[in-house]
């Protein structure tokens, strides 16, 4: 590293006189004073059948969630009272039991329900989840290509009232609209700036098939005569020319609607297929203004919508999916509004558009009644709060039964060149009113059938690109941060980090070591659009020590991003051994700000890690990279560079970042900013340290301060991983304007 590995990473030019801003931390002020005090065991993970749906020749699991009549849960039912049943043929229960998903943890408003939110105070860095860790995983999919003005306002204030008071912190949540592209969805996390960026872009989406209103108001007929009928006595009319047009586009806002329709099925699709490999019982919330099967005034439309309406189901079955949804137009008022103009209408005209708008309504709810009824879900409609809608899906949600049976042989059978459709119904043996639901029933075709390997490189690839959670068979680490330049603009600089000895190297006749790999790198914006990607493959050769130490450390692989526009980006990436096919993949999010604006922003953190010997003789802080060597920096301790993050107990960790847009006093010329370093585990704090004030006289850009500083970790602190943020306040900023703050994790190991 002939130039300075800050300047390659991000530009973070920190002179010695920043880095002095704050010295490492003295022992009674470490983190490792907070470590004395015993910390409680990590709480154990939930008891979660990882398979929840299966259909095998020897086993046929479904789930089932049972209430009273008052629809609380009933949790202590035994296999002897119950009666499952496989197309009206009772089977013998070999597999019964009871699977609670209430959180240990009682869930943490983001702020109190009466309260307003304060903006001012530093948020709390989310906490990453590991598979294990995860009790519900929910989809919330916004049909914005169904939503009228009207209903998407109260989908965003109902989806910010979950974010701030019902999500839990084991809760896995993705907020998708079907109108955004592929980069909108599978975006799965329980980090709120993500989905507070979400709720963001929900808007009314004009080419959509959703008006202003849930309704179009009545009026007369603009051909003329109201619906076909002689305006003068009221007697049928010969066809006109406007009559055909009328029809004509009638035909075409029918096939829009279906076309928009199976727009939303296909998305819904898309989601489930991500969520079928994540552990346990999962559930989508579908929010939208309805979903038309069928007509009664045309009984043969539809059919479009209803075969895409059965695939999304079977595959949902099979991937544990519950779908619930939720009319987001609430309880209507389906009879005359002040709206409607109906003055040069007859009675039996107007009686017979109510008529329409009645049917029109109950036949854009057959969808939704048909999506929760064949997979267990819960239909919630005619009700106007929809917040208190979300809060049912989430009580409902508490726990639910695992019930299987050994299948006939015959399940499998073909008949008439097809699998069947076996039903499935289930009864409750016991004294009492009890409400049962569960999966309708499944095809006749065993797991291993019905979900296709991923045999070419490619659909590897997509398949690691596209998975909440990282693939672990090549082992990546990425690190994603924001910063600008006042020449460039806005940019995102990424380490990708790759173990070395994780892929497979075979020698040359020459001696050295070759290996071949595909690297996939896609960068979406917050609108699900792509606004960078790159996919290569690699063959890197290399011998003697070169060799060694790259298989003992690893590498790095250097991603640059040019952003034009504020927002959230988020980078997947995702690499496949080609000797070996094994897939690694990585996610990261960044938020950009908008520097324009010139409100106080801070850029990505970098940080790293030094042996305390090391850092006493300053031969590896970050001030003074630009003089190190090739064989210093990074590569004395590479698991704790930059790329890696991983430190030990004891470990003196240096770290830099930028500020923009600091308030000048007019008086002296100066900004008046200080700054404040926090440490968390599992969400909670362990270290806050002393708001440090800054000393701008070395700057040379007071509109992009340089800061760098270094805190000790305490030689006892738990291993794990761990947030490191950074505070800033602006003294001379407004007070809804004078903090900002970023933060970046590690991990600390033994």
């Amino acid at each position: 590293m002939k130039r300075s590995f800050l300047a390659i990473v991000l530009m973070l030019q920190i002179s010695l006189s920043a880095f002095a801003q704050q010295p490492a931390a003295t022992p009674t002020a470490s983190p490792g004073a907070q470590q004395q005090k015993p910390e409680a065991p990590p709480r154990p993970a939930a008891s979660v059948d990882d398979d929840v749906v299966r259909i095998t020749t020897n086993l046929v699991q479904v789930d089932a969630v049972v209430t009273d009549k008052k629809g609380k849960p009933v949790t202590d039912l035994s296999p002897e009272e119950i009666e499952i049943r496989e197309d009206g043929r009772p089977q013998k229960v070999t597999n019964f039991s009871y699977v609670s998903l209430e959180s240990s943890e009682a869930a943490q408003p983001t702020r109190p329900p009466d309260k307003p939110l304060d903006k001012n105070a530093p948020p709390i860095p989310p906490v990453r989840l590991r598979p294990e860790q995860v009790r519900r995983t929910i989809a919330l999919v916004v049909d914005d290509l169904g939503l009228s003005f009207e209903s998407t306002y109260f989908v965003r204030e109902a989806l910010k009232k979950f974010l701030d008071q019902q999500m839990q912190p084991d809760d896995l949540v993705a907020i998708i609209r079907t109108g955004g592209g592929i980069g909108a969805l599978q975006q799965f996390t329980s980090d709120k700036r993500q989905l507070y960026a979400a709720v963001e872009k929900v808007k009314w989406n004009l080419s959509g098939r959703g008006q202003i209103s849930a309704f179009a108001p009545i009026s007369g007929d603009p051909f003329g005569g109201a619906l076909g009928v002689n305006a003068t006595d009221g007697a049928p009319d010969r066809p006109r020319s406007e009559d055909v047009d009328r029809q004509t586009s009638e035909d075409i806002d029918q096939f829009r609607e279906d076309l928009f329709a199976v727009g939303t099925l296909g998305a819904l699709n898309y989601v489930v297929r991500g969520l079928r490999e994540l552990p346990g019982r999962k559930s989508v919330v579908l929010i939208s203004d309805g979903i038309r099967i069928f007509s009664a005034s045309d009984p043969w439309r539809g059919t479009r919508v209803l075969t895409a309406l059965r695939r999304l189901t079977d595959l949902a079955n099979r991937a544990s999916v519950v779908i619930y949804t939720m009319d987001a137009r609430g309880l209507q008022v389906l009879s005359l509004t002040a709206a409607d103009d109906t003055g040069e209408m007859t009675p039996d005209q107007i009686e017979q558009r109510l008529s329409s708008r009645r049917s029109d309504f109950f036949e854009s709810q057959s969808g939704l009644i048909y999506l929760a009824q064949q997979t267990g879900g819960l239909a919630i409609r005619n009700n106007n709060d929809l917040s208190g809608g979300i809060r049912r899906v989430l009580e409902d949600q508490k726990g639910y039964y695992l019930i299987g049976y050994r299948p006939d042989d015959s399940t499998f059978d073909m008949v008439s060149g097809r699998r069947k459709f076996h039903k499935l119904s289930l009864k409750v043996n016991r004294p009492g009113k009890f409400n049962v639901r569960m999966r309708n029933g499944f095809y006749g075709i065993t797991d291993e059938e019905a979900v296709p390997v991923r045999r070419t490189p490619i659909q590897q690839l997509l398949g690691a690109l596209t998975s909440p959670f990282g693939a672990a068979g090549v082992h990546l680490r990425l690190t994603s941060l924001f910063a600008n330049d006042p020449k460039v603009g806005s940019f995102m600089r990424s380490l990708l980090h790759i173990r070395a000895r994780d892929l497979t190297f075979t020698k040359e006749p020459d001696g050295s070591h070759q290996s071949v790999f595909e690297v996939i790198a896609i960068t979406f914006g917050d609108n699900g659009t792509v606004i960078d990607e790159i996919g290569r493959t690699h063959t890197i050769r290399v011998k003697g020590k070169t060799y060694e130490r790259i298989l003992k450390d690893g590498f790095v692989y250097h991603l640059t991003v040019p952003l034009k526009k504020p927002g959230a980006y988020q980078l997947r990436a995702a690499l496949r051994d080609q000797a070996s096919a094994r897939v690694g993949s990585a996610t990261q999010f960044v938020e950009v700000p908008d520097i324009k604006k010139s409100r106080l922003a801070v850029s990505g953190i970098l940080i790293r890690g030094v042996s305390p010997q090391a850092f006493k003789t300053g031969g590896t802080a970050l001030s003074n990279q630009e003089q190190n060597s090739e064989n210093q920096g990074d590569e004395m301790d590479p698991t704790a560079s930059a790329a890696v993050r991983e430190f030990q107990g004891g470990y003196v960790v240096e770290y830099g970042f930028y500020i923009y847009n600091a308030r000048i006093e007019k008086a002296s010329g100066k900004p008046n900013v200080q700054f404040q370093v926090r440490l968390f585990r599992n969400g909670q704090p362990v270290f806050a340290g002393k708001e440090i004030p800054l000393d701008v006289s070395n700057q040379p850009d007071l509109k992009r301060l340089s800061v760098g500083g270094a805190i000790q970790l305490g030689a006892e602190m738990v291993p794990g991983e761990y947030v490191l943020q950074i505070v800033v306040t602006d003294l001379l900023a407004k007070e809804k304007r004078r903090v900002a703050s970023q933060w970046i994790d590690f991990e600390i190991v033994k």
